[in-house]
């Protein structure tokens, strides 16, 4: 990684850093994304191209990211690290910038599964689940998409009804990460009381979790569709504190705020491929490097990078100082992740015929962005969730 010398401070700064962004984290932010990025370096990018290429979900990393404590890394007690909103965000800035797939099992791990246990699980729940996934040696998911409703999760169709004591669960779910590979999943169902959240053993006779294939994103992850059928379940399954959409919206959320640094962290590692290949590559005797052209593209991509940082830097201090309103959450993810997207297509027109190789991130990157701009709330959700804020007018119907 090429790195550029600061003359205020005498420190490195990365390529792409204009405004000294990193004068702006304290020792321990900056210990722990050299930590995150060291693992990236080592794990991930020496293979990546690979898993992509075969669709391929790498289990055996698991276990070193609970060991880095990047499992449920925010959340506090149960063997969790109890880590900082913008800790958080730096880890998942580095494991996207090394592939979104892995980011998203972090993702999917701790900030939905997890989070849904230790925000409204009994204590029995949470003693249960949460050690041994913070450790990777459980892994969870998060069943709310439904083929029918993914926007309007208000309209989904799974139902849980009362047999007795138990619940009988029955219905479909789409688009859920790690399913087929999962312990233990998180399903939201409708009842006669309204939505409620269940903790479902994956072996529990009735579910079945098959894979969505082929793919043209996020190929190095696994994304699934459920069936349950007739799934019986004790009452202490029900998670009692969730009732409504209330409690996977607070998941969501927290998954959300993972996107606005990891999209730039994808940005990031686009523009730095983009940046060394100018370099070295020569046309017309010179470097692409020294071309007009070439120049305003790098200085617009990197220009959008420092201000999605800047971004996800004034957003996390917000959530860890318990401000963090939900509308910013819209505006952090709409934003950078469609300049994230815009950033890695640009990059790949630098790298001509030799981007659309996986020798390169950024069309890889860009095709990855694809699924991270739908999930988690579509552009138009979050555009809809502003345009509520700045006119007090619901659109959405």
């Amino acid at each position: 990684m090429t790195q550029t010398a600061s003359a205020a401070t005498g420190e490195t700064l990365e390529p792409a850093d204009l405004i000294d962004f990193d004068s702006l984290l304290s020792g321990e932010e900056l210990a722990l994304r050299s930590t995150v990025r060291t693992f990236v370096d080592d794990a991930i990018r020496p293979n990546i191209a690979g898993w992509f290429e075969a669709a391929h979900f790498p289990l055996e990393i698991v276990p070193e990211l609970g060991r880095l404590g990047l499992l449920g890394m925010h959340l506090q007690g149960y063997g969790c690290a109890g880590r900082t909103a913008v800790e958080y965000g730096i880890a998942g800035a580095e494991l996207e910038a090394g592939d979104s797939g892995l980011r998203t099992f972090v993702s999917v791990q701790g900030s939905l599964a997890m989070s849904a246990i230790a925000k409204w699980g009994s204590e029995e729940q949470k003693s249960r689940w949460l050690p041994g996934m913070a450790k990777g040696e459980l892994i969870g998911c998060f069943g709310l998409t439904e083929p029918t409703a993914g926007s309007d999760p208000s309209a989904m169709k799974t139902f849980a009804r009362r047999d007795g004591e138990d619940w009988v669960l029955n219905g479909t779910k789409r688009w859920i990460g790690l399913a087929n590979v999962a312990d233990v999943a998180v399903i939201w169902a409708q009842t006669d009381g309204g939505i409620r959240g269940f903790v479902v053993p994956t072996g529990t006779r009735g579910f079945s979790a098959t894979p969505i294939e082929p793919k043209l994103s996020m190929r190095a992850s696994i994304q699934c569709e459920i069936e349950l059928t007739d799934l019986r379940l004790p009452a202490g399954a029900l998670l009692p504190d969730a009732q409504g959409l209330r409690g996977p919206f607070s998941c969501l959320n927290e998954a959300r705020y993972g996107i606005i640094w990891g999209a730039m962290g994808a940005a990031r590692d686009s523009f730095e491929a983009a940046l060394a290949y100018s370099k070295d590559r020569l046309q017309f005797d010179k470097p692409l490097a020294g071309y007009q052209l070439t120049q305003q593209k790098l200085v617009d991509m990197a220009l959008e990078i420092n201000k999605g940082f800047l971004l996800a830097l004034h957003l996390g201090r917000l959530k860890d100082a318990g401000t963090l309103q939900n509308h910013q959450i819209s505006v952090g993810k709409l934003n950078n992740v469609r300049e994230a997207i815009a950033i890695a297509r640009e990059a790949r027109t630098i790298l001509g015929g030799n981007g659309i190789t996986l020798d390169y991130s950024p069309l890889r990157h860009a095709n990855n962005l694809e699924s991270v701009r739908t999930y988690e709330g579509t552009d138009e959700v979050h555009t809809l969730i502003l345009g509520q804020r700045l006119t007090g007018l619901p659109a959405f119907r």
